[in-house]
Formats: C-alpha cells, structure tokens, sequence
C-alpha cells in the first residue's frame, strides 16, 4: 500500500507517475465523463417517437382532445397514466409538465416561496428557511434551493439512504427547516436506494413545520442495470407511506422521461395529494395554459405503457451496462494500492460515487482536465460546492463510447494516483 511506503519509494513512484503523465498529456485526449448524458446510441433508440405523429388523425387524445390546440392544464388521460406508471401513483394526482422536471421542483419552491403550502406563511416572508441536503447528491438540487437563499444542511448519507438519526433531529424542533432533498432510488451520485424504514421514517417523522416537504425525485426510478427483477432495487412509495402516517401533504414525486427518450425533449410530472394537486393547478394556471400535448402523445404512442417502458429500458441496460462492469473492473485493478479509495457499485441510474483519498478530489479533477479528462467538479456533490474533505468525485461513465470510456478511466486512475502519493510526499515533508 502507498501509505507503507518510505520517502525514498514514494519519490520513485512520483517519477513513474509522473513520466506516465506526461505521455498521457501528449496525446491530446478530448473526453468527457463530466454529465449524466446518454450516448449517441441510447439516443437512436428513441428515433420512431418522432414519427408516431405524422397526420391529422394522429393528433388527438383518447378523450377527442385535439391536442394541436390550446388547453389541458394537468395533461392528456393517456399521458397522466403514463407517468403515473412511472410515479406508482394515481393519474388523478399526476400534472404532466414539460420537458424538466428540475423546473418543476423549481417552481414548487417558487411557490411556497410566494404563496406559502396549503395556506401556511409564504416562505419568503420568514427570516430563515433552511433545507436538508443529503450528501454526496445532485448539484442542481442545491442550487435550486442556493437561488432562493436558503440555508442548505448537509446530511450523511449511509447505505440505505440518508442518516435519519440526523434527519430527524434537524426537524424535530427547528420550524425553519422545511424540507429535504430525495433521489430515492439509484442515487445522484451514490446509486443508492432508499430503505423501506428510511421511507417509513421520513414519511411519519415529527416535523415542526407543519410545511414540511419532501421532494422525491425519483429520476432513476426505471433505470434498472439489469433485466431480472431480483437483481433490481425496489423502493417503498413514499406517498402510501405518508397515508400511513398521517402525513399525506409531506411529500412531492417528481420524474420525467429524459433519460428515457431524449434529454430536453421529453415529458415530465409531478404527483402528490389531492389537496396539494388541487393548489398546484390554481397557483399555475396564470402561467400555463397547456404543456405540450404533442410531445406528450408522441411519448405514450412511442413507450405505451409500464410495460412498454420496461422492454425500452432493457435496451438502455444493455448499452449502459457494460460501462459501469468497465469503471468497476479499472478502479479494483488499478487502485489495489491506494489507501483512502472507496466507491460505489450501483444495480442502476446514471453515476458511480468515488471517494478519493482526503485532500486529493480537486487535484484529481484538475489532474484529469489537464491530461484532457473532464470531469464533474470536485465539491459539486455538496451544497454551495463545498466538500469539506475534498474526497469526493462523480463519475458519469455513460456518455463515452466504451472504447473511449476505457482511456477516461485509465487516466482518471493515474490522476488518482499521482495526487495521493503527492499528498502522502506533503505529510512527510
């Protein structure tokens, strides 16, 4: 291991290192494993939804709705069973929205902002809202919250989902703390799955903001890894959980098709209770006359049903599949001996969650930039982009083509390892 080393060793390994480097730097490598994008190939796969729509007779709902034209706030009958599907919920609680579903949550905490939740004080009125940040997570999620100039709390997360030793002490007496951010199942960045006893816990824990939210962003919710179900996570619904509890207005679904058809051009939704269904419609209809009808009738002609969303996924699977086998077959090889390196081994979703030795994430990530390997900057899996450790690092291995994938991560490894014997060379100096 590199921390059994003496000085004189870990100088020799630095010239090796950094001769390896060198050469790498001279081959002006371009590749990039920065976003959760999917490649070209995944891509192809959504082509026939553009053609599902091709004549007059094409453009109407099941219900005659001439979808060409204006109105239908909360969606098409067909599309609401759709993302209901994907939500596990009902389509009477389902609002199908546009392309993102990151602008819903935006506009969800827009209006609490402004409007307050089921008649609570608007949140923009009060001196300090503070928001539960479960770490490592999505960097969008904290600047939605950033924007708003809430106070964001970093909360550990453990194998099953974030701690709620903490989680419920935050909320147990603070009724500034109104809500937390959740990917429940397949994790950004951890691949991490929610429990059933975390579900449980948030769902019926004691809030001293009657105005608690959840937000659930289930994105990954179908981005199964594997086809076999007893090789796929599962995840408790939060909504029946809240039911349960006594809690039914706690929580907000969110999910979309971006990662299923085409990123910017797919559909989105949100569902929740009736009661808070109802107040959404009535906050948004200043706003929106109608989300794309078009686009939400090209996607159930195209994916149809839960079903049918099955069979596209598996398709996803197969081309994604073998690059998280890469990532995780170069990391065991080629970090055997370096002290401080953990990551994950998710069953799906989009990234894989690498812990680096403390101190190294952001040389790591500018190692790789210079050498021609983007990636997604060091600290951005915390809030305000501060990772008190700097250990932490996304990697997103879906964008790549294999081969290129192959290069990323042999580089990524040098990186990895030139920082931590500099950072080991540091103590000893």
């Amino acid at each position: 291991m590199y921390t059994d080393l003496e000085s004189a060793d870990l100088k020799a390994l630095k010239t090796r290192l950094d001769d390896e480097y060198a050469n790498i730097k001279a081959r002006g490598l371009a590749l990039n494993m920065a976003r959760g994008k999917p490649a070209a190939d995944q891509l192809d796969l959504s082509m026939p939804l553009l053609t599902t729509v091709t004549g007059i007779d094409d453009c109407f709902s099941e219900d005659g709705t001439d979808c060409r034209n204006y109105g239908v706030l909360d969606g098409i009958p067909e599309a609401k069973r759709l993302m209901a599907a994907m939500l596990d919920d009902k389509p009477e609680n389902v609002i199908v929205g546009g392309a993102s579903s990151l602008t819903l949550m935006y506009n969800a905490v827009s209006r609490y902002v402004a409007h307050g939740a089921l008649g609570s004080t608007p949140w923009g009125k009060l001196d300090n809202v503070k928001w539960l940040c479960p770490v490592p997570g999505y960097d969008r999620h904290f600047l939605v919250t950033e924007s708003f100039g809430f106070e964001l709390i970093p909360v550990p997360m453990n194998e099953d989902g974030p701690d709620m030793d903490f989680v419920e002490q935050a909320v147990a007496n603070d009724a500034s703390v109104k809500g937390i951010w959740c990917v429940p199942k397949y994790s950004n960045p951890a691949g991490t799955t929610y429990s059933d006893e975390v579900v449980d816990r948030l769902a019926g824990m004691k809030c001293a903001a009657e105005d608690f939210r959840i937000f659930w962003d289930n994105a990954y919710c179908v981005h199964h890894l594997f086809d076999e179900a007893e090789n796929q996570d599962q995840l408790k619904d939060i909504a029946q959980a809240c039911a349960a509890a006594g809690n039914p207005n706690r929580y907000l679904k969110f999910a979309s098709t971006s990662k299923i058809t085409f990123p910017g051009a797919g559909i989105s939704a949100i569902a929740a209770s009736g009661e808070n269904i109802a107040e959404i419609k009535i906050l948004i209809s200043p706003a929106v006359i109608g989300y794309d009808k078009m686009n939400q009738l090209r996607h159930v002609k195209f994916l149809k049903d839960a079903d049918g969303i099955a069979k596209h996924m598996s398709k996803h699977a197969a081309i994604i599949h073998p690059k998280f086998e890469l990532v995780q077959k170069k990391l065991a090889a080629g970090l055997a001996e370096v002290d401080g390196c953990n990551w994950t081994n998710p069953r799906g979703g989009y990234f894989i969650s690498f812990d680096a030795p403390r101190g190294c994430a952001k040389r790591i990530v500018e190692l790789a930039k210079a050498a021609g390997v983007t990636m997604t900057g060091a600290g951005s899996t915390w809030p305000c982009k501060n990772d008190p450790y700097d250990t932490n690092i996304r990697i997103a291995p879906t964008l790549p083509p294999l081969e290129e994938l192959s290069v990323a991560l042999d580089v990524f490894v040098c990186c990895v390892k030139l920082a931590a014997v500099e950072k080991l060379l540091e103590g000893k100096e």
